[in-house]
């Protein structure tokens, strides 16, 4: 397409036309899961965001080098440089090794984001498998004079870096307003400032996950893994970093402060940050009773919700709201949903079997075009979804034999809701759905012909009986020149 593709860029806080650094290739970090627990709908939007945004670019014939990592080390309870790591104290709860924590949850999460259709990254790197990329950055950070050992641990000078650059440019925070608003912990007298992030922490001596290090036996603070695994795998400047707003500040901050310490460049040229997820207007959290993980959506087994949502309703869900919106979650909105996606995917069925005629009574170009629009306006995908149906509309039409199409028509027709609503929106027919839907089909097909045979038979009252009961059950029967057809209400 010869239309350019707009992306909010969080730096700037503006729309900025996408011009890759060295086109066509596109590099693209998303920063994943902390795998001490399973997934929940917080992981499902940065996942289903940047699939869309993965599978629009590969669309528009870029090839991308998608990086998503897995944060399994360093990551303490509350954010913070003390505390306990949260695998670590996990492990400790259920008497297990930290990598068998982290390998059962990666294999849940995994299974998660299959479930929800999301493509698999190009390289999903740990962070305990780049201790060494990790260390050799804190070193480089040192060298720069822009971190400081304090009692075996390495932390991050932040005062110092903001005299050459701007610590939080990214957020829009003032390093003045940080000072006077940050109170002194305990245990955090070995920083200069209150402020200051850990690059490297000396582990404590019941801590069970540690390396050896020049500073001390420790590991790798939270931050730093991003900034180290990105530039391994994308350069020490890449295209697009994404992640939820909740990472904003601290974690993309420190990111960018780190980067540039170590590598003297601006590591990001667009970043991108999904909006939050509320339940029923509520922020998710355990204490709240509505934390909800997402095999609890697919099994409807949490007490907050009425039934079970499919993966895919879940994923029309959080498409249906563009992706830097607040997105807000309740069982009427789903059901809605639900609902929606039934009419989309049942249209999409129907289009397969529509016949082309001589002329077209509707105009389907401008349908196609619509959904381009919409995604190079910062993958506004809602604006996609009405686009389709709109669609949906008129292959009903044609259907009931009001409104008809030629083939190029139809084709085109296809061709749009094969690409937009298969490969870019990542929608689907789910297997289960699937099964059930031919068996629906087959029943259907019985159905119609014994009211054939008792309409052929001049048995009106039975064929009219077949045709209300249909009716009350959500199911119209239209009599065409072909033979009866029929569709949910």
């Amino acid at each position: 397409m010869e239309n350019k593709l707009f992306i909010y860029n969080t730096l700037s806080r503006k729309k900025e036309v996408f011009e890759p650094i060295n086109p066509p290739h596109v590099g693209m970090y998303v920063c994943g899961p902390t795998v001490y627990g399973d997934g929940h709908l917080g992981h499902a939007r940065p996942a289903v965001t940047f699939d869309l945004v993965f599978r629009y670019l590969q669309h528009l014939g870029y090839k991308v080098r998608y990086v998503r990592n897995i944060t399994d080390v360093g990551h303490l309870e509350n954010d913070a440089d003390e505390g306990e790591d949260k695998i670590a104290k996990k492990a400790r709860l259920e008497a297990l090794e930290p990598m068998e924590v982290v390998q059962y949850f990666t294999d849940r999460y995994h299974k998660n984001m299959e479930q929800l259709n999301v493509l698999s990254p190009s390289i999903e790197p740990r962070a305990s498998g780049h201790i060494m990329e990790q260390m050799k950055m804190a070193e480089d950070i040192l060298a720069a004079g822009m971190a400081y050992e304090s009692g075996g641990s390495v932390y991050f000078d932040v005062e110092k870096y903001n005299k050459q650059y701007h610590y939080g440019k990214l957020s829009g925070r003032v390093l003045e307003d940080l000072m006077s608003n940050t109170r002194e912990l305990d245990g955090q007298d070995e920083k200069h400032n209150p402020f200051d992030f850990a690059l490297w922490k000396k582990a404590q001596p019941e801590h069970i996950m540690r390396w050896p290090s020049r500073w001390s036996d420790g590991f790798p603070g939270w931050h730093l893994e991003c900034s180290a695994m990105s530039t391994r795998y994308l350069g020490e400047r890449f295209d697009i970093h994404g992640g939820g707003m909740d990472l904003l500040f601290p974690h993309h901050e420190s990111e960018i402060a780190q980067s540039v310490a170590a590598n003297r460049t601006e590591p990001v040229k667009y970043w991108m940050h999904n909006n939050m997820i509320t339940i029923n207007g509520q922020k998710m959290g355990k204490s709240l009773g509505n934390f909800i993980t997402l095999n609890e959506f697919f099994s409807g087994s949490h007490t907050a919700l009425t039934q079970a949502y499919s993966p895919m309703t879940i994923r029309f869900f959080i498409l249906q709201a563009q992706y830097r919106s607040t997105l807000d979650f309740s069982n009427e909105a789903l059901q809605g949903a639900e609902k929606g996606l039934g009419r989309l995917m049942g249209a999409w069925q129907t289009l397969g079997k529509l016949r082309p005629s001589d002329a077209s009574t509707v105009d389907v170009s401008a349908i196609r075009q619509s959904c381009y629009d919409a995604m190079n306006d910062d993958f506004n995908s809602p604006v996609v979804i009405a686009a389709l149906f709109e669609a949906a509309r008129i292959i009903n039409l044609v259907n009931d034999g009001r409104e008809t199409l030629t083939e190029a028509d139809l084709a085109l027709l296809k061709e749009t809701f094969n690409t937009f609503t298969g490969d870019i929106l990542g929608l689907k027919t789910e297997a289960t759905v699937s099964g059930e839907n031919e068996l629906v089909e087959n029943l259907m097909q019985l159905i119609l012909e014994l009211r054939k045979n008792a309409r052929s038979a001049k048995d009106f009252a039975t064929a009219d009986k077949i045709r209300d009961e249909l009716t009350r059950a959500g199911v119209v029967v239209k009599d065409t020149k072909d033979g009866a057809v029929w569709s949910r209400e």
